[in-house]
């Protein structure tokens, strides 16, 4: 629709009603060194000038070489028709889906989304996707406070520092108490939970790469009568066991490593998937399959527990919109890869990721992992990480996440491999080490 702005007429009524005499008055209140600041802007330039400009500045990213960057966000194949999907106009503009004679499109593509989340994760009933991954978190242990009606919370150390961050930025204010579970030898702890604590949040594998006892600290969350979230990545569930099978009550985590691509950290989405018992607990919305008054298949949305909609004292949280359009990537992806394109992705990485140590170690590198990781491990380095990290990127490649000092492994980063990781991208992470001398071995052979 075109842009209608405010006339005249409607400005001068609207600052009557105010009490102001013009807009000016309305920033009086800011300093005049910040509403009008002195600023030196270079000559302008002419649009040929200025593109040539833009393409200098851009090449200046490296974005073509070797990646062994993780923590949260990571560069997995993605199929030319999922973005040629996804970025269709119908599914790009649309916006909630409140008038279903007219919305069937997306509350399909979100039904399929919800049924493909439930598949992977083995559990009962997705939402129609979050924010992010981070903020999944959060609202699960507000989700498993309000069902049990306790108000603690258990946090394993392996969990994404900034996800705990956040857990703590949702808990405080409402008075709940979070505890962080400290690991022991890179896994967290088989502990006994009090019978206070709400749920026990436990991320697998975790910021360190760890694959967790995930059964082990269900029964004990359970036995406390708390509840198990399992903070997990998609990709991993194509070769891990799912959550329901080893009994969680919610899972939740970031979908960008099953259909979004590695943009500066984003955007992404996050998800949240529950059992049976807990439906009614999902913040969000949930969409439905039904039929019309013709018989015919149709989607609804059935359930929209927030202020919105019902009364905001029985709301179930604030989440007001999901991410729908990176949600329908990672359905339109899972479905163009489908279970064994899926699978074969997961064990790329895994496979690249113990290569990638392998030859690491061989090459006279402190490799610490426990003793099973996924497709990241922690590497122990002789200065500060975030200096390698700088050194290698003037090399060529992008690598080292620093590992916070919380882990306490003193001076340590992170490192990532996919399937996408060739042998000659290993090769030139362990020359770039080597030429800024983090690694002090003789070049070992890459084995395939």
């Amino acid at each position: 629709m075109g842009y209608v702005p405010h006339s005249d007429d409607d400005v001068r009524r609207a600052l009557e009603a105010i009490g102001v005499s013009d807009l000016e008055s309305l920033f009086t209140d800011i300093p005049g060194t910040l509403l009008d600041p002195n600023i030196a802007l270079p000559e302008a330039l002419d649009e040929v000038t200025l593109l040539r400009r833009v393409d200098e500045l851009a090449a200046r990213d490296r974005s073509r070489g070797p990646n062994f960057l993780g923590g949260g966000v990571r560069a997995h194949f993605i199929p030319a028709v999922t973005p040629h999907l996804a970025f269709q106009s119908e599914f790009v503009t649309a916006y909630t889906p409140y008038q279903p004679e007219v919305s069937q499109g997306v509350l399909q593509a979100t039904f399929e989304y919800q049924s493909m989340m439930c598949e992977l994760t083995g559990l009962s009933a997705s939402n129609a996707s979050m924010y992010d991954g981070a903020s999944s978190v959060a609202e699960a242990a507000l989700l498993a406070v309000r069902h049990t009606g306790r108000e603690r919370v258990l946090v394993s150390r392996g969990v994404h520092p900034e996800t705990i961050e956040v857990l703590q930025t949702y808990l405080w204010p409402l008075h709940i108490e979070l505890d962080v579970i400290e690991l022991e030898g890179l896994a967290t702890p088989t502990l006994e939970v009090g019978d206070d604590v709400a749920c026990l949040i436990v991320q697998t594998p975790s910021f360190v790469g760890t694959l967790e006892p995930m059964a082990e600290l269900t029964r004990a969350a359970h036995a406390a009568g708390a509840l198990m979230i399992a903070v997990v990545d998609p990709l991993s569930l194509a070769v891990l066991a799912s959550p329901g099978e080893y009994g969680a009550d919610i899972a939740v985590g970031d979908g960008q490593t099953i259909g979004n691509p590695v943009g500066f950290g984003g955007p992404s989405f996050g998800f949240m998937v529950v059992s049976e018992p807990l439906v009614r607990q999902l913040p969000g919305r949930l969409v439905g399959q039904t039929t019309d008054a013709d018989g015919r298949r149709a989607f609804v949305l059935t359930l929209q527990a927030r202020e919105q909609h019902i009364r905001r004292s029985k709301a179930k949280s604030n989440i007001c919109s999901n991410h729908q359009l990176t949600a329908l990537m990672a359905t339109i992806n899972l479905a163009a890869l489908g279970p064994e394109g899926l699978r074969e992705m997961a064990e790329g990485s895994v496979r690249r990721a113990h290569q990638l140590a392998d030859a690491l170690r061989a090459a006279g590198g402190d490799v610490v992992h426990a003793t099973r990781f996924f497709n990241e491990f922690v590497l122990r380095i002789d200065r500060e990480p975030r200096a390698l990290r700088r050194e290698l990127s003037e090399r060529g490649v992008r690598a080292a996440v620093p590992l916070p000092d919380v882990f306490g492994l003193g001076h340590a980063v992170t490192l990532s491999a996919t399937e996408l990781t060739s042998e000659a991208d290993i090769e030139a992470l362990l020359a770039a080490l080597r030429d800024c001398g983090a690694l002090t071995g003789a070049a070992p052979e890459v084995v395939s």
